[in-house]
């Protein structure tokens, strides 16, 4: 008869099973000693070990934790329970337990690079660098604390640091797939887009199907403008994992960018068949959808919009809520949350609590779209007129130089123009943080290309929100928002993150040195009927709403010979609205398109040939209402209540013509009716407009300059005095 294996011998041979990897005879073998001796450490211990082996991490916790009654003083035997208990997510109770081997055994770099990894899960940045850099003394060959340790420092805004670290490990590992991935999302992060396209590529080398890296080398390559080879990427990941929403969202996006709207439409449909509950891909579906004037179904998605945008998570972009029946409640909550989702990581402040005093106040503002854009046609004239004795104005640009007339005009209106469009947000925020900037102002909101990440990190000591958005930041970051009274009420303060400022005309800049052709075109030129009366909008035709467009077709109607006179957008729009104009009992060619003229000052010019323009609600007209009236085109609105629909109201009342401002849709078309039909009360409108033009405070440039000047030097006194941003008006 065999004599049974002593427990030494047991466990010694036990130990060589799982060395070797055989779990199953391991188990047998430390079983078999336990069985001798139900209090031995190494076979609890090590059966423990082979339990999280196995996936089995509360069976491995509870051996683990008797031989650790046993025996305290084993930092292998810590280590591995606090290996489970990270396993399972009890993350506090891991670190003690890592800190208890390490107390034991101070030179055991597995313990410091798990700690590290809990101590980053944690939140716990700065411990986490400091953990993993003890492990690299200890292994330095250790690739994965080099990537794991660049990803906490790139946790912290370190980006720089954390490309060295992904550097690192993937020369140690240059198969490391995630290491070069995660290395070229930091190098794009810093705006190095050529230098990532490269690191994507070496990770798809690595893993083909490498879903993230394909997409992300896509994101790369729009960055720099090499379109096709970007979708074609996009298409690939959409290839690889048709059930992903990125992809398919990723290139709707680009093509959405390039005008090829029936396909980016194709495109947010599937991302959302994949993830019903994707707000992006929904809020840029139903701008799409508004864009092309394509309307079946339009309400419904319109109502999923708002609900995704009530929700929490993955909320659509604040800016596709403007165009739907919103409320400002909703508008807030929206943008809170996206930011709250896109910008998850908090930034300490760049500038000292009390900021470098000047002679004068640095005032920069800050936008993309610094030439041939709406709001610098506005704001031009103000750039060059403010008071250099009071202010040093600096221009902090984000967007492309396309080298046209109106970028050398603003080039030449700064004290200092600088472009920051190929540095990441946190490198363009050191540099406005740099050049000392007093008062920061964004012009962008949440429009395309902006930049809040560069506010989000506070560069200058007081930041503001101004014209080129027409609602809330939602923005902890953002100081002051300003408007006017009639824009947004100083009840409508619950509803804006930023303190309410109100100018005591208008909000808005407008440029009195704007040309307008002395030629006006002829009716037949533009392809406009000899006799008739002319209603004209000239808004972008995502603002056409299928309610609005029934009051048009209403009162085209009404008025025989009339025609609607729209500015052409895309194609698809032009058809979709001949073919509701049909469907309204309206001839197709009483709706007349009117193309884009390549000089601002023709297409004022061209504007006198029509006799009313017919605004949009709830998106009102913008700088699109400054042209008509700057041209002497009487407008009609509706104001509503959130800001984006009361715009216009606020022009008007500031040219002194509250009058043609409407509270409802029924009175919008009583108005604009009347005055279609009575042709001396036109007239009188006409002619008010006319006297108003230069008299009344909506054009007169300087008086702007000097209430906005007013307003920068009041915020920079509540600064000053060590006061907390509060909301103000200036008299009038």
């Amino acid at each position: 008869m065999a004599r049974p294996l002593l427990p030494a011998l047991a466990l010694r041979q036990a130990a060589e099973y799982h060395a070797r990897g055989q779990l199953a005879e391991a188990e047998r073998g430390y079983r078999a000693v336990l069985a001798m001796d139900a209090r031995n450490f190494e076979a609890l211990h090590l059966l423990g070990v082979v339990r999280a082996q196995q996936g089995r991490h509360d069976e491995a916790i509870a051996l683990i934790g008797s031989a650790l009654r046993r025996n305290r003083k084993s930092g292998e035997a810590h280590y591995s329970l606090a290996t489970s208990l990270q396993a399972v997510g009890r993350r506090s109770e891991a670190i003690a337990s890592f800190r208890r081997a390490l107390a034991l055994k101070p030179d055991f770099a597995d313990a410091h690079y798990h700690l590290a990894n809990a101590l980053r899960l944690t939140g716990r940045g700065e411990e986490a660098v400091a953990s993993y850099g003890k492990a690299l003394r200890l292994k330095p060959g250790h690739a994965e604390a080099h990537g794991n340790l660049g990803a906490a420092l790139e946790a912290l805004a370190r980006p720089e640091e954390a490309v060295a670290s992904y550097r690192q490990a993937t020369l140690l590992r240059p198969d490391f797939a995630e290491a070069h991935y995660s290395l070229g999302n930091a190098l794009a992060g810093l705006g190095r887009h050529e230098e990532a396209v490269a690191s994507y590529g070496k990770a798809l080398e690595q893993r083909p199907h490498f879903v993230e890296a394909q997409n992300n080398l896509g994101n790369a390559l729009k960055q720099l403008a090499r379109f096709e080879e970007a979708i074609a990427c996009y298409r690939r990941a959409a290839e690889m994992a048709p059930g992903d929403p990125h992809a398919h969202a990723n290139l709707g996006t680009l093509l959405k960018d390039l005008k090829r709207y029936d396909e980016a439409i194709a495109c947010f449909e599937r991302a959302l068949a994949c993830e019903p509950g994707n707000g992006y891909a929904r809020g840029l579906l139903v701008w799409l959808l508004q864009e092309c004037c394509r309307w079946e179904g339009l309400e419904a998605e319109e109502e999923r919009l708002l609900a995704a945008a009530r929700g929490n998570g993955k909320v659509p972009g604040p800016f596709e809520l403007l165009a739907v029946a919103s409320t400002p409640e909703e508008q807030l909550h929206c943008a809170r949350e996206f930011l709250r989702a896109t910008m998850a990581t908090p930034h300490s402040p760049l500038r000292p609590a009390r900021a470098a005093r000047h002679d004068r106040l640095r005032l920069a503002y800050l936008s993309a779209d610094f030439g041939e854009h709406p709001v610098s046609h506005l704001t031009a004239g103000l750039f060059e007129a403010h008071d250099r004795q009071r202010f040093e104005i600096y221009a902090v640009s984000f967007g492309p130089d396309r080298r046209d007339a109106m970028r050398e005009r603003l080039a030449r209106a700064f004290d200092r123009f600088t472009d920051v469009s190929a540095m990441s947000d946190d490198a363009a925020a050191r540099e406005v943080a740099r050049l000392e900037i007093d008062i920061a102002v964004d012009l962008m909101g949440h429009t395309r290309h902006n930049r809040m990440g560069i506010f989000a990190r506070r560069p200058a000591p007081v930041q503001v929100s101004y014209l080129g958005y027409p609602g809330t930041a939602g923005a902890s970051f953002m100081d002051y928002i300003l408007a006017d009274p009639f824009l947004v009420p100083f009840d409508q303060q619950p509803f804006f993150s930023e303190r309410i400022v109100h100018l005591p005309d208008s909000f808005q800049a407008n440029d009195p040195k704007r040309a307008i052709s002395e030629r006006a075109p002829t009716r037949a030129e533009c392809g406009l009927p000899e006799v008739g009366f002319v209603f004209a909008c000239f808004n972008a035709s995502f603002k056409v709403t299928p309610a609005v467009f029934a009051i048009w077709m209403r009162l085209l109607a009404s008025v025989p010979g009339s025609v609607l006179w729209l500015g052409a957008g895309n194609p698809w729009a032009e058809a979709n609205l001949r073919r509701a104009a049909a469907a309204q009992g309206i001839a197709p060619e009483r709706l007349v398109f009117a193309p884009r003229l390549p000089r601002m000052a023709d297409h004022l010019a061209r504007q006198r040939l029509a006799d009313l323009f017919l605004d949009t609600f709830p998106y009102n007209a913008h700088a699109t209402a400054s042209d008509a009236l700057w041209a002497g085109l009487p407008l009609v609105t509706r104001a509503g209540a959130s800001c984006a629909s009361r715009v216009a109201g606020s022009l008007l009342c500031a040219l002194g013509l509250p009058e043609l401002v409407t509270a409802t849709p029924e009175a919008y078309e009583a108005l604009a009716l009347a005055l279609a039909r009575e042709p001396a009360r036109l007239a009188g409108v006409r002619a008010a407009l006319a006297r108003n033009r230069l008299a009344a405070p909506l054009f007169d440039g300087e008086r702007f300059r000097r209430n906005l000047e007013a307003a920068y030097a009041e915020m920079w006194r509540i600064r000053e005095a060590g006061e907390a941003p509060r909301a103000f008006a200036l008299p009038g």
